[in-house]
């Protein structure tokens, strides 16, 4: 039995942008909104003529979003016969604007390494710029639907506020958050504006410009705690450029000035992993570590128990001995509280 027009095969997100992109490449005078929900692939087969179109409206709305993140400038066309319409807006991908110049050419090496970078991104919470970039690919004619012989790199961020933080930073808007420091009991809302995300001794920082404080702050996308809102009728202009490079910059002046000293036993786990790490330190057995955060270089260490010793700087001492006293005080046995004898309760 073939299928029905009530019962049509699911058409993927990344099909659905395609044929978007595709359908605004291609028209000259532009489409409506009623257009592309009637005719596009993706759309169509959802769309109700004279019934509730409301779901498919606000689909559209957030693709156009998508294809304006993909880089593709999307173009509107008011009527002059009802200039301010909604309704009657005309959409369009001006092909002179999206194609890329005549003197670009792809080699199919240069093809390979686009998908393995997009491969990069296949999992976590980056999927969707993995199909986004994907789609991309393909609307500008090159098949990546191949399959890579060798290895693909894969890199994850599992932070769930990186996607909503890189979105932000697209769309110029201001964002808030719980963020909860080391010492603290209870995590504090955070209203920043986002300049840059970046990967820093294999931890996701966020360089952003704090609202109250008026200043510039790193923060950890680990300590982010619950989600990232957008702030309403909060919007900042785009950042300069280089503001990854200034954060990196200040990161690495952080991870050189700061230097712990330690001594590790000879032929432990803590020897082979932190030596390879560090630098040799005066003694045989010392090792001098860079950091930039004192309580991840404390959490590391404490875990390492009898096989490390700090000797320098005192703040680090002071928060390993307070983890390994965190250790030894909730594993201590526990004080049984006798029952009362019979005698006694009469």
């Amino acid at each position: 039995m073939s299928p029905t027009p009530e019962q049509p095969h699911p058409v993927t997100v990344e099909e659905r942008l395609f044929s978007l992109v595709l359908a605004l490449i291609a028209t000259q005078i532009g489409l409506t909104k009623a257009d592309i929900l009637s005719t596009v692939q993706g759309y169509r087969q959802r769309f109700r003529v004279g019934g509730d179109n409301a779901s498919l409206e606000r689909q559209f709305e957030r693709d156009k979003d998508d294809i304006r993140e993909l880089g593709i400038p999307l173009e509107t066309i008011e009527s002059p016969d009802d200039p301010g319409s909604n309704h009657h807006l005309r959409y369009r991908i001006p092909k002179g604007l999206y194609d890329l110049p005549a003197d670009i050419v792809f080699s199919p090496d240069e093809i390979m390494l686009l998908k393995l970078a997009a491969a990069v991104w296949r999992e976590g919470s980056l999927s969707a710029e993995s199909r986004r970039a994907l789609t991309k690919l393909n609307s500008l004619g090159i098949d990546s639907s191949d399959p890579v012989i060798g290895y693909a790199p894969s890199l994850r961020a599992r932070e769930a506020s990186f996607e909503p933080l890189g979105k932000a930073m697209d769309r110029g808007q201001v964002v808030a958050f719980r963020y909860l420091k080391p010492g603290e009991s209870a995590p504090r809302r955070r209203v920043i504006a986002p300049l840059a995300v970046v990967l820093h001794e294999g931890r996701w920082h966020l360089y952003a410009a704090d609202q109250d404080a008026g200043a510039t702050r790193t923060f950890l996308l680990a300590r982010i705690v619950g989600p990232v809102v957008t702030v309403p009728g909060r919007t900042i202009a785009p950042a300069e450029d280089g503001q990854g490079e200034r954060a990196l910059a200040e990161l690495d002046a952080l991870w050189q000035a700061q230097v712990a000293l330690i001594t590790v036993e000879p032929g432990s786990d803590a020897a082979v992993r932190l030596s390879k790490r560090g630098e040799p330190g005066r003694a045989a057995d010392s090792v001098e570590l860079h950091y930039t955060d004192v309580n991840i270089l404390a959490d590391e260490l404490a875990g390492y128990g009898p096989e490390v010793y700090v000797l320098s700087p005192p703040t680090l001492i002071d928060a390993v001995l307070e983890r390994l006293r965190r250790v030894r005080d909730s594993h201590a046995p526990l004080v049984e509280t006798p029952l009362p004898r019979p005698e006694a309760a009469r």
